[in-house]
């Protein structure tokens, strides 16, 4: 018997060359491991609309979603995810961990300071070769 996808939109935002990261919930799936900041879709929620409300909530801020990076779909043993992450334009506010544990920016040399899931290992590899992305 298989389980449903559950599906997730997340945001790669940068800043003066910095990556946002968030760190998951103490009690949540995955506790303590690092993510990029985001959430599952409500019923009826398109991915854009979804990462919106997810970053308001989670971390304070808005943002202007741009082109979708990476789609990744993982089986974890006890749930799988599709996880879609969109390149994001920070707009306002500032970050704060509202709905997560900690919030850190970190530059492409800081990508193996923090540990991440391991749905997003073809992202962060991606995301430590294409330099071009830093600059923005």
């Amino acid at each position: 018997m298989s389980t449903p996808i559950i599906d997730v939109a997340a945001g790669l935002v940068f800043r003066d060359g910095r990556l946002l990261v968030a760190q998951r919930l103490p009690g949540s799936h995955l506790a303590g491991l690092w993510e990029f900041p985001g959430g599952k879709l409500d019923p009826g929620e398109d991915w854009i609309a979804a990462l919106r409300r997810e970053l308001s909530e989670e971390i304070g801020i808005v943002v202007s979603p741009g082109s979708l990076f990476e789609e990744v779909v993982h089986a974890y043993p006890e749930k799988t995810v599709r996880l879609r992450f969109y390149a994001c334009r920070w707009e306002s506010g500032e970050p704060r961990a509202l709905g997560c544990a900690a919030i850190d920016w970190i530059t492409r040399d800081e990508l193996g300071k923090h540990r991440f899931p391991e749905a997003d290992r073809r992202l962060l590899e991606r995301l430590s070769t294409e330099s071009a992305l830093w600059s923005a």
